[in-house]
């Protein structure tokens, strides 16, 4: 039998290149009548096998009740990671400020988000501090004696630190976010549970379209 994916196969390579992106949807976890009848199966066969299943499903939403609490803690050193790099940034664009009008709503929208921001938010604050720092890059850019200023510097090398940090913060808590979306369809007993309690998936971080753009750009 030939293999179904052959990297050898110039036929389908895309010269191209593909742009992905990833989807903003909540998929809900949903069981049929088959389940149903499974379970009325158990307890027919006898008494232990369904006692067994109930078990499981009590193990099952034990388990999804830890998970969240996982994502909760993941979420919460993001946003706390996050409000460290709005203060920098704030600090930063207070230096720069008599040389060049930054857009002052952009912090005061971000500095309204604290711990416990819906995924949504979290994403929205991200692409405001992506847009800010690039905001300040282009001061730099006009005003290349601001890069002399020693705490500019220190903000700027703190800023990129924190940021290299959120990375590994919202690499963890993507991991644990496959876990919850791959768990949630494991048929029969996770599945069931999810269902029964209208669990759904949840959304990953999402790179900001300014990170997206800056990606893109020619560099040398």
């Amino acid at each position: 039998m030939a293999n179904q994916l052959d990297e050898l196969d110039v036929q389908t390579v895309r010269e191209e290149g593909l742009d992905t992106h990833v989807i903003a949807k909540r998929l809900p976890a949903k069981v049929g009548v088959g389940s149903v009848i499974f379970e009325i199966v158990l307890w027919v066969l006898a008494i232990i096998p369904g006692l067994i299943f109930m078990f499981k499903k009590i193990k099952a939403k034990n388990y999804f009740q830890q998970l969240e609490q996982k994502i909760q803690h993941n979420a919460s050193q993001i946003d706390n990671y996050m409000e460290q790099r709005v203060l920098v940034l704030q600090n930063c664009a207070r230096l720069v400020d008599k040389a060049v009008d930054l857009d002052k709503s952009t912090f005061e929208a971000i500095a309204k988000y604290r711990s416990g921001a819906s995924d949504e938010a979290r994403n929205e604050v991200a692409s405001k501090m992506d847009a800010a720092t690039r905001s300040l890059n282009v001061a730099f850019e006009n005003y290349p004696d601001l890069k002399a200023h020693n705490e500019i510097q220190d903000a700027m090398k703190q800023n990129m630190y924190l940021q290299r940090e959120i990375t590994a913060a919202r690499e963890l808590y993507n991991d644990t976010i496959n876990a919850w979306n791959r768990d949630i369809f494991a048929w029969p007993t996770k599945m069931i549970v999810a269902a029964r309690n209208g669990y759904t998936t949840r959304i990953p971080f999402i790179a900001s379209q300014e990170i997206r753009e800056q990606a893109k750009a020619v560099f040398f």
